[in-house]
């Protein structure tokens, strides 16, 4: 039985690639610090499948702290699935240094600890925010991501940066793999698509910055998870991919599809561009076709429509 360390496992992402590796016969150790960015109870929630598995074990620390990673990794790991970090752009703006040590700091801590204790493979979290606004689409891995416009955006840069150095000096197998707005079932409360549905279900205005005319390539989670899994059984060497849907939306059209989800109209406040936000997203995906055999198969109306679905099953459990 092989083993997996997921970070932030309590998370969006975390709690859905945890149950795809449970559901195939892993172990699985999670680590969370139940941090507040949002509602704890919420994160709870999202772990309340794997908490039924003997096959799964809960670390509650913080990545920044050794002996919590000591801890994690004590009974052996096979792969390091490191998705902890503080999220947002924005927020980042405002709490540069918070952003700076978790996401910097805190993937130096697990890439240490996977160095000491023989961890073989190491999946990093990334983000398309490294690409900046960089004018030349789609995005590709080869591209200079030397400009990121945001604290968060250059925390990911850097993450990426130490875990080619530790791929160098140790001869750890390292995938870096770069999320394209990713949606679907527990997405973060403060995200477009779960803000929207929310404010738009409950008759509020939703805030939208700018003109409408700005670009992301939403991608489905379950899309997601089958990339990192694929990334997990095919991390050599170093690597970084993208992944994403390779289909850019408008905000105006995200909306439109939001509406037809919901069957219900929105109310928008036009509000200024906000600083660090990109114009654009747009995933190359040929190297991880190519490489990976990674293939998006969700559509936005599809996909939404699953959100919508699990959406209101929450709210009615709420």
């Amino acid at each position: 039985m092989q083993t997996a360390l997921i970070t932030g496992v309590a998370g969006f992402i975390g709690s859905h690639v945890c149950e795809s590796l449970l559901a195939d016969g892993w172990r699985v150790i999670g680590l969370d610090n139940f941090d507040d960015f949002y509602d704890s109870r919420v994160k709870r929630r999202n772990v309340t499948v794997a908490m039924k598995s003997d096959a799964f074990s809960l670390v509650e620390g913080d990545i920044r702290d050794a002996e919590s990673v000591d801890a994690a990794m004590e009974s052996g790991v096979d792969v390091v699935v490191h998705l902890a970090a503080r999220a947002g752009v924005r927020p980042s703006i405002e709490q540069p240094l918070l952003y700076t040590d978790v996401n910097v700091n805190g993937t130096m801590v697990m890439l240490d600890a996977a160095r000491r204790h023989g961890v073989g493979r190491f999946i990093f979290a990334s983000s398309s925010s490294v690409y900046g606004n960089n004018t030349k689409v789609p995005f590709a891995e080869s591209d200079n991501v030397d400009g990121p416009i945001s604290p968060y955006a250059a925390t990911k840069k850097a993450g990426e940066l130490l875990c080619h150095t530790y791929h160098h000096l140790y001869a750890m197998h390292v995938t870096c793999l770069r999320f394209f707005t990713v949606y679907g079932a527990r997405q973060r409360p403060d995200l477009a698509i779960h803000k929207f549905t929310r404010l738009i279900e409950a008759g509020q205005p939703i805030p939208v910055f700018g003109d409408g005319s700005m670009q992301r390539d939403h991608t489905y989670i379950d899309d997601i998870v089958a990339g990192v899994r694929r990334a997990i059984d095919r991390c050599n060497g170093y690597r970084i991919y993208n992944l994403g849907e390779s289909e850019p939306v408008s905000l105006n059209d995200l909306i439109a599809a939001i509406e037809v989800s919901l069957d219900k109209k929105a109310t928008i406040e036009r509000l200024p561009l906000q600083p660090g936000d990109v114009e654009r997203t747009y995933a190359d995906i040929t190297r991880a076709r190519e490489e990976l055999g990674y293939a998006p198969t969700t559509k936005l109306a599809a996909g939404l429509a699953r959100f919508v679905e699990w959406f209101r099953a929450e709210a009615l459990l709420s």
